[in-house]
């Protein structure tokens, strides 16, 4: 076990992934705005890959749907937690595995990829790269890669702006205001434009870029954050319609990529 797969395993090790998506407004916006995107590529009978699939949120709902998925995760804890969510979904594969070896997958095996989590947790650019073209080596010519990344601002203001606004900057930033990239983040967050430059001669055309949470996290760290259901479905006809706004996408704590493979 090398030090990354170590440093997951002691975090998800903690618990609370399994809720992650549906105890706070911003999760629940996050999944609502992901199921949203993947919905609007998924086709009937469309073969999906799950990588980083923790303990099953999306692979579970998408097998539920009657699609054919198979979910990667290299957490074992959050393994077992998605293989009994999948009990009775003969339709559902959960494997243990890396997002930077998917040699197990034949070339374009997949309709649709999800990478939702992977690049979090990669800090040298050639395992980022890595992961990113075994994402696209599996998936098949016209298919579509959604890929799950941070923002390294919304990263800055949600987590550091007070009292801690010193360390924040040194761990996420160079003197000269470079975005730093290092293990013992254990979180990293991008430059949006950094983000989909990583793209850059790939086979791939790049569709949209995404807020999946917007401003939501930010907010619910005010003692005085409330949100009815009724505002919550407001704020969520707000957010659709704007989530694709180039200038609001750094503000959302998580974003998606969204490419599709080139027909060669």
């Amino acid at each position: 076990m090398d030090s990354r797969q170590r440093m997951l395993t002691s975090f998800y090790g903690e618990g609370g992934e399994e809720t992650r998506l549906e105890r706070n407004r911003h999760g629940q916006l996050e999944y609502r705005t992901t199921m949203a995107y993947i919905s609007r590529y998924a086709v009937p009978g469309c073969r999906v890959l799950e990588i980083g699939a923790g303990t099953g949120r999306y692979s579970v709902a998408l097998a539920k749907l009657g699609y054919q998925v198979t979910a990667v995760e290299l957490v074992e804890g959050n393994l077992k937690v998605l293989r009994q969510n999948a009990r009775g979904l003969s339709n559902l594969t959960a494997l243990q595995g890396d997002a930077l070896d998917l040699s197990r997958f034949a070339d374009a095996s997949f309709d649709l990829v999800l990478l939702l989590g992977p690049m979090y947790h990669l800090y040298e650019r050639a395992d980022v790269h890595r992961a990113l073209d075994e994402a696209i080596r599996v998936t098949r010519p016209g298919g579509v890669l959604l890929t799950a990344f941070l923002s390294v601002y919304a990263v800055l203001h949600n987590n550091y702006l007070t009292p801690a606004l010193p360390d924040g900057l040194a761990e996420n930033f160079t003197p000269d205001w470079q975005v730093r990239h290092f293990e013992q983040q254990l979180f990293t967050g991008y430059d949006v434009v950094e983000f989909e430059q990583l793209f850059r001669g790939k086979p791939v055309t790049h569709l949209t870029t995404a807020a999946a949470n917007g401003m939501l996290e930010l907010a619910e760290d005010r003692l005085d954050f409330s949100m009815s259901d009724e505002h919550f479905e407001l704020f969520c006809r707000y957010h659709f319609a704007t989530c694709e706004k180039r200038e609001l996408l750094g503000a959302s704590g998580h974003l998606l990529h969204i490419c599709r493979r080139e027909c060669t």
